[in-house]
């Protein structure tokens, strides 16, 4: 079992940023891919970003392109969603989630959360108006 631990969460104004961060000190997997998945109050979960465990892929929702960036730290185990210009539609529990990464992996695993094996707790992100 990896476990997932996630931080950054919180109250923000509408267009602030907030940067969230997901840690996975025991994950074990050499080639992995993370994402990030938010899922707001009577709402069905959403993929945001994913990202492959040395960087050269990354995808995205489309519409948050341009507003909420994915990064890793391989060293660490750890990745980066860093969300700026937030409105309150961005308010929902973020979710980080791993799978293991093998050749294929592409954007329909990234954005299909039945694909990763290991989900965090889930950190609130709450923007006001």
């Amino acid at each position: 079992q990896v476990q997932l631990v996630e931080s950054g969460g919180g109250l923000v104004q509408a267009g602030g940023s907030l940067r969230l961060s997901c840690a996975a000190p025991g994950l074990t997997f050499s080639t992995y891919a993370m994402g990030w998945f938010r899922q707001a109050p009577g709402k069905e979960r959403e993929f945001a970003p994913a990202i492959n465990w040395n960087g050269c892929n990354t995808y995205y929702a489309d519409s948050l392109k341009g507003r909420f960036t994915i990064s890793r730290d391989i060293a660490k185990k750890t990745v980066y969603l860093q969300m700026n210009s937030l409105q309150p539609e961005d308010t929902a529990v973020y979710y980080c989630a791993v799978d293991h990464w093998t050749a294929g992996w592409g954007r329909a695993n990234a954005i299909d959360g039945r694909y990763y094996d290991y989900w965090g707790q889930g950190t609130q992100v709450t923007v006001s108006s």
